[in-house]
């Protein structure tokens, strides 16, 4: 019978064998230790569910492996050993020799040459993460080519299986060519973006409509936005912050001033100050490590013609609110006039991006990467809430949501980020300070 890597959690997908407790010849009991497993979950060991004598070990300490793939035979009390046909998914191992455990064990095991682990049979992923293991097409499909297709952002639909009675394949997924889109320059292609131009056309042939061509601006849009849903973990956190006092120091502010204090110029510098407070999320991703930054630069999101540009205000931490709100009157205008320096755009520790004045009561914003975070405010509204004497009085309200990068941000750091600039909003004047 087949040892399997199991499954370790429900988003699990694949683990690390640390060490082996046995060896190839060993004789086993029900609950035996076999190996020691890794993931990026826990760490535990697993034991055999019935017994026997190991008769092949198939992949070393140290090696990666999907969960339902074949890490170890063994033959059960009562079996007669069989040639254990060794399927074809495309997951391969480096040639290596499964060491001996350190107890005493008799072993006639021979090195391990490279071979080919079998991903489908028994993998228990979620459908809801990688899709279904048979389309309605009736074509099945491997877990380690369901999993593919889910990071590269592949619609399975548009893949022709080269397996076994057309079974869709990891190799399927990675040798597809997505569609290039006409007029694209240079060929350029956007991997999953469905059906192609034709197809599209096809689908409203009896519908009028006018073709818009995209520009440089939505090109990237297009492309920089389904690479971050596509390649970055978000997560969300919402929370709603008492504005109350923050409104009428914004008013006692502007009664003396010609030029105006926004709302949105009290998140940037409440938002500056709340990731100064945690540098471990004033920080950027960047491949194989974490950019810690010793500055906070915070992008501000504006809508112009066609588009999105995220403008940076450097230093947002140390600038005062008048300085901060001309800064972002100066390089909105230039942004809606596409005056903008490269520079003036690029980088930045997170972003903000307000919604509330066009009556948006809540929102999540797609992280612009390498940055790990985005702040969507909402519109103020007002809402009842109870007094310490047992009233009711109306206060305004602002509805946050923070969406952050999970490789750099965990949900613990997310939180007490998003707590401390509820805190500053809530206590305007260190906003001041």
């Amino acid at each position: 019978m087949n040892i399997l890597m199991p499954q370790l959690g429900e988003t699990v997908t694949e683990g690390t064998i640390i060490s082996w407790h046995v060896a190839v010849g060993d004789t086993i009991l029900p609950g035996d230790v076999l190996f020691d497993v890794d993931t990026d979950k826990t760490t535990m060991e697993v034991p055999a569910t019935c017994g026997g004598s190991i008769t092949e070990i198939r992949v070393p300490p140290g090696q990666v492996v999907p969960t339902g793939a074949v890490v170890a035979i063994l033959m059960a009390d009562g079996e007669v050993s069989a040639e254990v046909q060794m399927p074809d998914e495309t997951v391969s191992l480096a040639t290596a020799a499964v060491p001996a455990p350190t107890r005493t064990a008799t072993s006639n095991a021979l090195p391990i040459a490279e071979r080919e682990l079998d991903a489908f049979n028994a993998v228990r992923t979620p459908e809801r993460n990688f899709g279904p293991a048979a389309l309605d097409s009736g074509a099945r499909v491997t877990p380690l080519a369901r999993r593919l297709a889910a990071e590269l952002g592949v619609s399975l639909a548009m893949l022709s299986g080269s397996g076994p009675s057309g079974r869709i394949v990891a190799k399927d997924v990675r040798e597809f060519k997505p569609p290039v889109l006409e007029g694209s320059p240079s060929g350029r292609s956007f991997v999953g973006s469905g059906a192609n131009l034709d197809e599209v056309r096809a689908l409203y042939s009896g519908t009028p409509f006018a073709e818009v061509e995209l520009d440089g601006m939505r090109r990237t849009i297009a492309r920089r936005l389904l690479e971050s849903k596509q390649t970055v973990p978000h997560f969300y956190l919402t929370s709603d912050v008492d504005i109350e006092r923050m409104l009428e120091l914004r008013r006692q502010i502007n009664e003396r001033r010609s030029e105006k204090i926004s709302v949105n110029d009290f998140v940037v510098k409440a938002y500056a100050l709340a990731l100064m407070a945690f540098p471990a999320a004033n920080a950027v991703w960047a491949e194989d490590r974490i950019l810690r930054l010793a500055r906070v630069d915070v992008g501000v999101a504006v809508a112009v013609e066609g588009g999105l540009l995220t403008p940076i205000v450097r230093s947002a931490d140390i600038k005062g609110l008048s300085t901060i709100a001309e800064e972002i009157r100066d390089l909105a205008m230039r942004a809606r006039a596409r005056k903008l320096d490269a520079a003036e755009y690029q980088g930045g520790s997170g972003s903000v991006s307000n919604l509330g004045m066009f009556g948006v009561r809540e929102f999540t914003a797609i992280i612009n990467p390498p940055q790990a975070s985005i702040l969507a405010v909402g519109a103020a509204h007002r809402q009842p809430v109870e007094t310490e004497e047992g009233n009711v009085r109306f206060t305004s309200r602002l509805s946050v949501t923070l969406s952050c990068d999970h490789r750099v941000i965990d949900g613990a750091l997310a939180a007490e980020l998003l707590r401390e600039f509820k805190a500053i909003l809530e206590e305007p004047l260190r906003t001041l300070l």
